[in-house]
């Protein structure tokens, strides 16, 4: 499929994927939407890695207000349903680590965007801005799912209704976030990260995923349950055999990812 709105850049089995509407902060119009969710599908079976990130200073500022409809025929639950589901379910049921790549500004549906991947490494002039309310709105494309998780109920709500700006150091100091780094020392960081996980056995990647995810609505029997599945399907691959013999051998595991 040939993304008239992204950029994709394969290297070393990492897909990085790219926002490339840089004139209007990366919003997400429906095309931008649709190729989204193509190309983190088809990546997610053909890397080891997804990375999602923005070109120009912005990450993403959110829905394109100005995509041609006006407010009478904007249907939000349509929109909503049928465009920005499937992609956060792409981006979170991806079989591979996806990482967002938090160049710049991410507001609205865009910060919500943005916090779907499993990793978020920010540069520290990033931010976020869940600017919803501004316009009269709450909170969506799993906004409410995934802020009161990460930073906790009174952060979530707090920061939803005021539409307060989070600097990515602070998202970082509060759990929003993985890491925020400076961004002289970003790139390299980055490089550094992607080639980790690209390296990795991706079989435990995924179970680890899983099982942190479930854990929100198990019992602890349940989770234990989870746990012994999920090690088994790992004890059967071909990283688990060699990263024991690395470990016996005072060497470097050399994983495949199966």
């Amino acid at each position: 499929m040939n993304y008239e709105n992204l950029l994709v850049e394969v290297e070393n089995s990492v897909a990085t994927i790219i926002l490339n509407r840089p004139n209007v902060m990366n919003a997400l119009n429906a095309q931008l939407r649709a190729e989204l969710t193509d190309a983190v599908t088809r990546y997610s079976k053909e890397a080891r890695v997804v990375v999602l990130t923005g070109a120009g200073n912005a990450f993403c500022s959110g829905q394109d207000l100005g995509d041609g409809n006006s407010l009478q025929s904007l249907d939000l639950e349509r929109t909503l349903r049928d465009e920005y589901e499937p992609l956060i379910h792409s981006i979170v049921n991806s079989p591979v680590p996806t990482v967002t790549a938090l160049n710049g500004a991410a507001a609205g549906a865009g910060a919500n965007l943005a916090l779907a991947a499993d990793i978020v490494i920010a540069k520290s002039s990033a931010y976020f801005v869940q600017a919803f309310s501004r316009i009269g709105l709450i909170p969506d494309v799993g906004g409410t799912y995934f802020l009161p998780r990460a930073m906790g109920l009174a952060k979530a709500i707090g920061s939803s209704i005021f539409a307060d700006k989070i600097m990515a150091t602070e998202a970082q100091k509060i759990g929003l976030i993985y890491e925020a780094v400076e961004d002289e020392n970003y790139d390299s960081h980055l490089k550094s990260r992607l080639e980790y996980l690209a390296n990795g056995p991706t079989v435990a990647f995924a179970g680890i995923k899983t099982a942190m995810r479930e854990s929100f609505t198990n019992s602890l029997s349940e989770q234990l349950e989870i746990e012994a599945k999920l090690q088994k399907k790992c004890g059967d691959t071909r990283d688990f055999k060699e990263g024991v013999l690395a470990f016996h051998e005072k060497r470097i595991a050399k994983f495949e990812g199966r």
